[in-house]
């Protein structure tokens, strides 16, 4: 979908406040070095300013903006964030003001009070000593040569209490040298609506371009960025997916794609829109923060089909049930597998692994047959597109197991005295070669196995070095058997070229992710082989319901 006309190519600015805001959200906490990673990585992705904190806080902050003055940006500007001066002081003596003054940065964002009740109640000043804090503060930093940032906080609460106050806020700013006011919906309650409306009448009044600030409370928060954008906002202020207090602020990895790739704004130069899922992943794994599936654009549910009718009519009609084609934002399409995701879906997968079978054909059957049995046994392959894979090849008669677990014994010693409290004992055959018997200590007992089979297999298989476990989760299939109830396990996997998901089944914990893990080393091999990179010797020939192990191959 391209701009509507008079729309396309409107200059859109893009300020991130993630080093700021996100480091203020629950469970997160970023290291001057995870700041300077998310920082280069920003830029990279084409924002115009990067917001990297408020350098009074504390020594970790005044360390970061001393680094930062040695780093070389192609095209982001660090942006320095503090306050208006206190009630009765003096721009020059005001601590946190001296603070911006010294950060080294050009471009400085301030925050003052819109909200008359928040002027008497916070700042306990008067209406018209909070206009000489933001005019005082404003221009003292225009005239140290900073392109000052008017953060206009709860403008919209402000404006719905006393219009003409709040309006006199931004008016104030402006007069002082502000070069962009933004309005901030700092209590994330507007709708789009009165946003788009109020952001309507301030671009009218004021010649200084408009900045939006929303946060998420009532989930409005990127409706309401793109609301205010739509009726005169130029700049957006947002996080990498929508990390902040609270509920969040409004996200980037939803603002910038709707902007430029549905209503046709320029926000990022268009090459880096296909690398914003690797932006938001990147981000989450520095914050040390799962992925949401469901995240619009960059989710991996977001273009994940399982409904037969959909799957059915996306054979068909790529853009049936796609707003978006998702390598323009650099995810991917996945059709997921289930009792309920249809022929059609099943069909694609097995394609993958031999074109030349049939719809009505007996191996079709027979795939589509045994999905049944083994979501019939709990496992669920949704989630898990590469160990269906590894299903479907040893239906068909071409898998070929790389090796073969002959035993293992798992210890785990509790309490431990230090980190590795488990130990695993393996014996792994590969073709042609002795049987290899290793141990291995580990951080539980599922580290443990993965480091001993590593250990057997790096001689063989070199390329399984750059390939990690990136999430790992357990699932109770009946609650109702307690402890003696299956468990589902997923892993993640990832290398340098993406990642793969890969599911066990078992009623033992260690058995279900052993089958996960070995599922994840397999597709590796699988996937290097295709390329031309494996290293390893396995056996020409393996039939259908062949096994890595008597009792764990599905």
């Amino acid at each position: 979908m391209r701009g509507k006309p008079g729309r396309y190519g409107i200059r859109i600015l893009t300020y991130d406040c993630t080093l700021r805001e996100g480091a203020q959200a629950k469970g997160i906490s970023y290291s001057v070095e995870d700041k300077l990673r998310i920082a280069m990585r920003m830029d990279g992705f084409g924002l115009d300013y990067i917001e990297a904190g408020y350098p009074y806080s504390n020594p970790k902050e005044a360390e970061l903006f001393e680094r930062l003055r040695s780093v070389r940006l192609g095209k982001a500007r660090i942006s320095v964030f503090g306050s208006t001066r206190k009630v009765g002081a003096r721009v020059e003596d005001d601590a946190c003001l001296s603070a911006i003054v010294g950060s080294g940065m050009s471009v400085a964002a301030i925050v003052g009070k819109s909200w008359d009740s928040q002027v008497r109640k916070v700042l306990k000043a008067t209406p018209e000593e909070n206009l000489a804090m933001i005019a005082d503060s404003v221009g003292y930093l225009a005239g140290e040569g900073f392109e000052v940032i008017f953060d206009a906080e709860h403008f919209f609460d402000g404006y719905a209490s006393c219009a003409d106050y709040a309006l006199e806020t931004v008016l104030a700013a402006e007069r002082a040298g502000a070069a962009i006011v933004c309005l901030c919906d700092t209590n994330g309650g507007s709708f789009p609506q009165e946003v788009g409306e109020v952001t309507a009448r301030v671009a009218g009044l004021l010649k200084a371009p408009i900045g939006i600030h929303c946060h998420n409370d009532n989930g409005m928060g990127a409706a309401n960025t793109v609301a205010s954008v739509m009726c005169g906002a130029s700049m957006v202020q947002v996080t990498v997916n929508g990390i902040g207090e609270r509920c969040g602020n409004a996200d980037l990895c939803t603002v910038v794609p709707n902007l430029q790739l549905k209503l046709g704004y320029s926000c990022v130069p268009e090459g880096s829109m296909g690398t914003l899922t690797n932006l938001s992943r990147f981000v989450n794994e520095v914050s040390n923060v799962s992925n949401d599936e469901r995240a619009p654009f960059v989710g991996e549910g977001a273009f994940a089909h399982k409904g037969g009718m959909h799957a059915d009519a996306m054979r068909k009609d790529e853009g049936a049930y796609e707003h978006v084609a998702p390598d323009l934002v650099g995810n991917r399409r996945r059709k997921l597998i289930s009792e309920v995701a249809g022929r059609s879906a099943i069909l694609g997968n097995v394609w993958e692994v031999d074109p030349g079978v049939g719809r009505k054909s007996e191996a079709m059957a027979a795939v589509t047959e045994r999905l049944k049995e083994l979501e019939h046994e709990g496992y669920q392959y949704e989630g898990a597109e590469e160990s269906f894979e590894l299903v479907i090849r040893k239906v068909l008669g071409n898998y070929k197991p790389f090796f073969t677990l002959r035993e293992f014994k798992v210890i785990v010693s509790e309490p431990s005295v230090s980190e590795l409290n488990a130990s695993a004992m393996i014996k792994v055959g590969v073709e042609g070669e002795e049987d290899e018997i290793t141990a291995a200590e580990g951080e539980g007992p599922v580290n443990a196995l993965d480091v001993a089979l590593r250990k057997v297999l790096d001689r063989f298989y070199p390329e399984i070095r750059d390939m990690k476990l990136t999430d790992y989760k357990v699932r109770v299939i009946d609650s109702k058997l307690a402890t003696a109830a299956k468990v589902r396990v997923l892993i993640e996997t990832s290398d340098p070229t993406g990642s793969w998901n890969t599911v066990g089944v078992s009623t033992d914990i260690i058995e279900a992710s052993w089958q996960a893990l070995v599922d994840s080393i397999e597709y590796k091999l699988i996937k290097a082989e295709a390329m031309g990179k494996a290293s390893g010797n396995g056996p020409d020939a393996g039939g259908a319901g062949q096994n890595i192990r008597s009792g764990v191959g599905r």
